[in-house]
């Protein structure tokens, strides 16, 4: 289904009138140099401000420990539990604070401020994610402050920030390659307020049969149009084709065959994924500037497979059961394969007001705007009867399900002294319709939330901050789990919306050049969560409930030069998260039919919420520039069910069983060859080729084994 912006076009209109309306001053205040970008926490200096825990990952953290995914580098800051899928991060699994990290449908992610999701409303799932050499540095908000983006509000935001085009042209040159086919080309050129992107990457995933490729371009440019205008304009294509399962292992074929053996060699997997913005600023004095934003994604996704869980029927019983019994099976002797075929357009406009002023002799710091975002999905199933048939002879689901939604939010900080007090709300009103192409019917359903949040900053000294905060954590359901295939209101099964109550408080810290400390408690308290059937055994739909987080995040970095003017730098840094409270406080219930799921009940814990987390660094930094580290990243142990089943059976079908804890250890060395603008550097991910297990959603599916990394990097 293709958009029909004229049935948009009154809004957008609006908006757009809105974002100009104010007047300009006869001098203006000049724009040039600045970036026309939304930032969820800026620089650093304005941590200090800050009403709740906020992180920034550096482009020298991500450059020099070599993350080569999204989830090596979000790993470095606590309270994020990441997952790995197919090996070179296309499909990041992030979890903030205790919740499921299947899919990254808890997390609200941002590219410069604008959805990076393809449906953050109608369906905020990730089958697509850019490749980290995109950005330069990555900001994480989890406090009271989050409700200034939308629609998610429940964990976290996450804002990958792209970098600043180079007024005077140059560039930069990366090439890299490993064991299991891993090959990483890339390509930065820049010049007169430029700069093109490009990347490509290869790797054999964790498994048999599994190989992903992918190609990633982004151009992007800014332009001074006027004395106190500038605009930024960025447009970006990403292509994937990859041979991957979604499937995957009982108890029994890991057991037989080992932790690589995957047989279904006939899966492909292929998405192309173009977007475009526009951003443009307006500073009206030097107080006042408004932020323009108007963004256009269109994603498409074609995943032709045999098997979806080890529990799927489609190649018939007897194939179900020689899995579940640990034999042997070969795809070629099934005679189906099902595409999975999804087509998104997701296109809006957001003005965005800041100001500074002073009232009543109290500086504050105001922020409002508007949203206006649509979303139309094109959903189709072909089903065919050979096992490598790309094209179908049965239509087994044609579905458009659309979105519009419209956000107010606003939010004013109150300069008192050493405290700062922060009071704001949100308003999400959503419309979701979902037509069936097959039985010719449609429904519609709507909700409207407001969010309010407020949060408090306490600066006794320079070097120390006190935050907390409390906020409504939302997140609307999925168009297809509001309305049924029917046609019909779920409202009838009693689907709601995701609300909570989140709670933080803490402390930043830096008692001496060279050490710096952030620690934080929070509490989240669902009255309803959608924990969709997959992420708890894949038999198991739609469920909600109520369910409480309680924990304790910590992040600590000591530098030895700063601290004590050593002549290397050694350097700790680490990560630790501590969960001892994830809890459903009612039984889950089956949205369908309002029966309890099997064995849950009060005080068991849910699933995918390791108790604890912690990723250690600890290297040194010559004066020549070589830089050795060594990192450690352990995963606690986490139950995959909601009955908390501590044993998989004999012949399980993997989807169920306590996922142990698991520690892999990982190294990098880069030496820098100063004299010609370029850069060494070898690295080896799990050092121990350790096997280990990381999911159960869908069968077991196991983590990365050694991989050994070289690669140059020149400057020009």
């Amino acid at each position: 289904m293709k958009p029909q912006l004229s049935e948009h076009l009154p809004a957008l209109v609006v908006l757009t009138c809105v974002a100009h309306a104010l007047p300009a001053t006869a001098d203006g205040a000049t724009v040039t140099g600045r970036l026309p970008t939304v930032e969820v926490v800026g620089s650093s200096n304005r941590l200090p401000d800050i009403a709740g825990s906020a992180s920034i990952i550096d482009n020298k953290e991500i450059t020099q420990s070599h993350a080569f995914t999204v989830n090596e580098a979000l790993r470095k800051m606590p309270g994020i539990n990441v997952r790995e899928e197919e090996g070179i991060g296309l499909r990041p699994n992030i979890g903030l604070r205790g919740l499921n990290p299947t899919r990254s449908t808890k997390v609200l992610l941002l590219e410069d401020g604008l959805p990076l999701a393809y449906a953050p409303y109608g369906d905020n799932s990730s089958y697509y994610h850019p490749p980290i050499e995109r950005f330069e540095s990555i900001e994480i908000l989890k406090g009271s402050e989050q409700i200034l983006f939308g629609p998610q509000t429940i964990g976290g935001v996450l804002n990958y920030i792209t970098p600043t085009p180079p007024q005077e042209f140059g560039g930069r040159v990366n090439l890299s390659g490993g064991n299991r086919n891993y090959f990483n080309g890339g390509l930065s050129l820049g010049g007169k307020g430029m700069l093109l992107n490009f990347a490509h990457k290869q790797s054999d995933g964790s498994r048999d049969n599994e190989n992903s490729e992918m190609n990633d371009v982004a151009l992007k440019g800014v332009f001074n149009l006027t004395a106190n205008q500038a605009v930024t304009l960025k447009a970006s294509y990403f292509g994937e084709d990859s041979q991957v399962s979604y499937t995957g292992l009982t108890d029994a074929e890991l057991r037989n065959f080992g932790y690589r053996y995957n047989p279904f060699k006939n899966n492909q997997f292929t998405t192309d994924r173009w977007g475009a913005s526009a951003s443009h600023e307006i500073a009206f004095n030097d107080a006042v500037v408004l932020t323009t934003n108007f963004y256009f994604t269109h994603f498409n996704r074609e995943w032709w497979r045999q098997s979806s869980t080890t529990t799927d029927s489609q190649c018939g019983v007897g194939f179900i059961n020689a899995r579940l019994a640990g034999e042997r099976v070969d795809p070629d002797t099934c005679n189906s394969t099902q595409g999975r075929l999804r087509s998104y357009y997701t296109y809006g406009v957001e003005p965005r007001l800041l100001a500074d002023y002073t009232m009543f002799g109290i500086r504050n710091e105001f922020q409002t705007g508007v949203r206006a975002h649509f979303e139309m999905q094109d959903r189709v199933q072909l089903n065919g009867t050979q096992p490598t048939v790309r094209g179908g002879q049965t239509l087994a689901e044609d579905n458009e399900r659309d979105v519009d939604a419209y956000s107010l939010f606003a939010q004013n900080r109150f300069f008192l002294g050493q405290f700062t007090l922060t009071p704001g709300f949100r308003v999400e009103y959503v419309e979701n319709i979902r037509a069936n192409g097959i039985n010719g019917t449609e429904g519609d359903d709507d909700l409207a939330e407001v969010i309010p949040g407020v949060g408090m900053t306490f600066n006794p000294l320079e070097t120390l901050t006190l935050f907390g905060g409390v906020h409504k954590g939302f997140a609307p359901p999925r168009t297809e789990d509001l309305i049924g295939t029917s046609g019909l209101s779920a409202t009838f099964t009693d689907v709601d919306a995701e609300e909570s109550l989140n709670a933080e408080l803490g402390f930043r810290a830096e008692p001496l050049p060279g050490a710096r400390v952030e620690s934080t408690l929070f509490r989240n308290d669902f009255d309803n969560q959608i924990m969709v059937g997959s992420i708890a055994g894949g038999s198991t739909p739609l469920a909600q409930g109520e369910t409480l987080y309680e924990g304790l995040e910590l992040f600590l970095r000591l530098d030895s030069h700063a601290l004590m003017s050593t002549r290397h730098n050694v350097y700790l840094q680490a990560a630790y998260t501590w969960l001892p409270t994830a809890e459903q406080t009612t039984a889950v219930t089956e949205v369908a039919s309002g029966t309890v799921v099997q064995n849950s009940r009060p005080g068991l814990r849910l699933p995918y919420a390791p108790e604890n987390l912690s990723t250690t660094t600890l290297g040194i930094t010559l004066e020549n520039g070589l830089d050795l580290r060594l990192e450690a990243v352990y995963v606690g142990s986490q139950y995959a069910d909601f009955a908390n089943t501590e044993a998989a059976s004999f012949d399980g079908n993997g989807q169920v069983g306590l996922i142990k804890s698991n520690l892999i250890f990982n190294a990098a060395a880069t030496y820098p060859l100063q004299r010609w603008g370029a850069s060494l550097f070898l690295t080896a991910k799990n050092l121990a080729d350790r096997d280990y297990v990381v999911d159960r959603t869908r069968g077991i599916r196991v983590g990365m084994p050694l991989l050994v990394q070289g690669g140059v990097e020149f400057a020009f």
